[in-house]
């Protein structure tokens, strides 16, 4: 077997060095390509600037644009600056991406989400916006009255990831299951259950699905998830404890300031 053996610990960290010099290098060699794919052939965009050291994105909160950003290698969110960091060696990735990133962002401008609701205001459509929205705010879901989920643990659904807490037993009405949720079946009785929004503690050491849900699961209504549906839930878990993180560091800074004011 063809294998380097590295005597002492002394050779052992020299050649550690020289693998990350080698590394570094690339890298430094893989941005100077990538800037000069980008000067050659520039994305032009308000949502995109190209800084020295990488291409920094700045767009409205749009999931489209995070899931896709979150695809191109390397790239990072800076926290301080509420913005996309992508080195210039993942520039390639990024063109790939950037019609469907700006596409969502333009989506998310702000004048857009008011013609958009000016668009619909008084018709059938609002509505029926409000009414499931309204709906989702009570934080309950319809489940087979003789096929209930395991309570405390992750479980797909129509409506994401959830963990169920309980029922009550109380009816649900197969036509507001089928308006809101699923299509009901005929000869199935279900019942309301309580539910809440996992951890990402929770969502990371849940045990995914090898399969996804086969059809008698959906008509269903649950199912164990599968990681393609574990992964943007985690995602999901993960920036809400983020800004649940800012919103304690931002209420202790204010204590601080009144205490020292």
């Amino acid at each position: 077997m063809n294998a380097w053996f590295v005597p002492g610990r002394t050779a052992e960290k020299r050649i550690g060095r020289w693998l990350a010099e080698m590394e570094a290098e690339a890298d430094r060699f893989a941005d100077e390509k990538g800037r000069d794919a980008f000067a050659f052939e520039p994305i032009e965009s308000r949502y995109l600037e190209a800084a020295p050291a990488s291409l920094q994105i700045r767009t409205p909160y749009a999931r489209t644009v995070v899931e896709e950003i979150r695809e191109i290698p390397h790239a990072r969110w800076d926290a301080a600056r509420r913005l996309w960091s992508v080195p210039y060696r993942s520039f390639e990735q990024l063109r790939q991406r950037w019609p469907a990133i700006e596409a969502a962002a333009e989506h998310s401008e702000p004048e857009a989400r008011r013609a958009r609701r000016e668009a619909v205001r008084g018709t059938e459509k609002e509505a029926a916006s409000r009414a499931r929205l309204k709906e989702r705010r009570r934080h309950r879901y319809p489940v087979p009255d003789d096929d209930a989920p395991p309570l405390d643990r992750a479980i797909g659904t129509h409506v994401g990831i959830v963990f169920f807490i309980g029922t009550d037993g109380e009816i649900a009405d197969p036509a507001t299951v089928s308006a809101f949720y699923f299509p009901a079946a005929d000869d199935e009785e279900y019942v309301w259950a309580s539910w809440r929004r996992g951890t990402l503690e929770e969502l990371v050491t849940t045990w995914p699905a090898r399969m996804p849900p086969q059809a008698p699961e959906r008509v269903r209504g649950w199912w164990t998830p599968t990681l393609d549906e574990l992964r943007p839930a985690r995602r999901e878990a993960k920036s809400r404890r983020r800004a649940k993180e800012r919103s304690q560091q931002a209420a202790g800074k204010a204590l601080r300031s009144e205490a020292g004011g």
